[in-house]
């Protein structure tokens, strides 16, 4: 079932218009000195996104201060972009969702799917064990779950704490949840 939303051009297409509101809302906000921010948008080669819209996922909304001695640079979280991960944020954790208990050929599929090779994807499971289970953001934002997950299930489990009646909604859900560590601050502290 999940396996359908990693080539949905729709879901990704959603992805994006939530990236977009995340980014007016921190442009409209503005500078912390209280001056406007200028577009500052950076590459990104991002894989894992259909093909149509690789070029709408090539820019990661960013901004830098237009007061000249400030210039600070603001990067709103993202639902597309999981830190500095190459693989887009949805790939990367559903990918390791169907991980669990995936067959051989079940594995084919995934790397034919999305370009993943079986090394990148015991990557990502080591991550989501060794690097964010122990993680400062886990620890404090597991407590807003209703219900302890189990750990050795991630990122399954945490997906499953979401009630959305869809895929699609719980996945934007979870996503959500994990906009903290989309910004490079907080995805350092993992």
């Amino acid at each position: 079932m999940y396996q359908n939303l990693l080539c949905n051009a729709s879901f990704y297409r959603l992805l994006l218009r939530l990236d977009d509101d995340l980014a007016a809302e921190a442009r409209r906000r503005g500078c912390a000195c209280g001056d406007r921010l200028d577009s500052a948008c950076y590459p990104r080669k991002p894989r894992g996104v259909p093909k149509e819209l690789e070029d709408l996922y090539s820019r990661r909304h960013s901004f830098c201060c237009a007061k000249e001695g400030c210039r600070k640079r603001t990067t709103p979280p993202s639902f597309r972009f999981l830190g500095r991960k190459v693989f887009v944020g949805a790939v990367v954790v559903l990918v390791t969702v169907l991980r669990h208990g995936a067959t051989p050929a079940r594995m084919a599929t995934l790397r034919e799917l999305v370009g993943v090779s079986r090394r990148t994807i015991e990557r990502w499971r080591e991550w989501w064990q060794r690097d964010f289970v122990p993680s400062a953001f886990w620890k404090a934002a597991r407590g807003r779950l209703r219900a302890p997950l189990d750990p050795s299930r991630l990122p399954l489990s945490l997906l499953d704490a979401f009630c959305a009646r869809t895929e699609k909604d719980r996945m934007v859900d979870l996503l959500r949840f994990l906009l903290p560590l989309t910004t490079a601050s907080k995805a350092q502290e993992t």
